[in-house]
């Protein structure tokens, strides 16, 4: 019989999640997870990650057990992301911005996060990991709400993360970017699917690999306005692209996930049709699954070289 791997594969190196979960010590930071602990195919372990319920609880413990994030939760049918791949986009930027301080990651850091969601992920994890400050952005006002209850439940993220409304429909930087204000970073998790229909069908085959075969709502894996836009992945990256353009002087990197490699071609084509100083792409893995994020510049080398002197020292 083939025993699993104790480590994951692809992970970053200073990932805490490179490690078999040990549900012993996850059930000991968050005891409701001990409810959804099921025998795994080899005796070990594990839970049935089909049911939502038990992937919100194994959040909550790993939250709870590896960031300090005592207490949080997310309304039904909201995106419940997984954190081990959230992390890594958080380490893997981290390198980025330690590549123009001297090879050291900057514990100063002013990131935008770009549709924070009802989970507030990236800022719960980047808070923690590196004492970065957080601005999260956001469309939806029951996202808002959920993610505000998660900061006032946790003592001392309040200082560490702040949200704003983004007001404008289909604007991204405008309206959250203020007059005079800088961020060493922004990070953004796109619309994935080009239309509803799309969006349903990834989450029945996200059902089917799981081994859920009953028919259900799209909210399995997200709500509408997380899982897509009219045109998909490329349109909304190339739309931050292009309204980029007027803060290239306010914020050092931009960065975005790109969840399909064969949307590349046409995400780097809009970059050079902006006149970027810089982009960078950062492979990422877990297991068998391949992401990576893209980071774009207007500043020359030597421009972020006298942005990261001034502010990270």
């Amino acid at each position: 019989m083939k025993t699993p791997a104790t480590t994951k594969p692809g992970l970053h190196p200073r990932n805490r999640h490179r490690n078999r979960y040990d549900f012993a010590a996850l059930q000991q930071s968050c005891p409701a997870l001990t409810a959804f602990i099921k025998a795994g195919p080899h005796g070990d372990s594990t839970v049935d990650f089909a049911d939502p319920l038990a992937v919100k609880a194994l959040n909550q413990a790993l939250l709870a057990h590896f960031y300090g994030v005592l207490q949080w939760d997310i309304p039904e049918g909201f995106l419940c992301p997984p954190v081990p791949g959230r992390a890594d986009y958080i380490h893997h930027l981290a390198d980025l911005l330690a590549e123009g301080n001297e090879g050291k990651v900057p514990t100063q850091a002013s990131v935008l996060d770009v549709g924070v969601g009802a989970n507030c992920i990236y800022p719960l994890i980047g808070q923690h990991e590196y004492g970065w400050r957080f601005t999260g952005s956001e469309i939806d006002a029951d996202a808002l709400r959920s993610a505000t209850m998660i900061i006032d439940a946790n003592p001392g993220l309040s200082r560490m993360i702040r949200l704003r409304r983004q007001k404008t429909p289909n604007a991204i930087f405008p309206g959250i970017i203020h007059k005079n204000e800088t961020f060493d970073a922004t990070l953004c998790n796109p619309p994935f699917h080009d239309s509803q229909e799309a969006a349903r069908s990834g989450s029945e085959r996200k059902r089917r690999n799981l081994g859920q075969h009953e028919k259900g709502a799209l909210n399995f894996g997200g709500h509408e306005h997380e899982l897509w836009c009219e045109g998909g992945e490329v349109a909304f990256v190339s739309q931050m692209i292009n309204e980029s353009k007027a803060f290239g002087r306010q914020v050092m990197w931009f960065t975005s996930l790109v969840s399909r490699g064969e949307n590349l071609p046409a995400i780097y084509r809009v970059l050079q049709e902006a006149g970027v100083e810089k982009v960078v792409k950062k492979e990422m893995a877990q297991g068998q699954k391949q992401s990576r994020f893209i980071a774009w510049s207007f500043m020359n080398d030597a421009q972020r070289a006298r942005w990261a002197a001034t502010r990270f020292k």
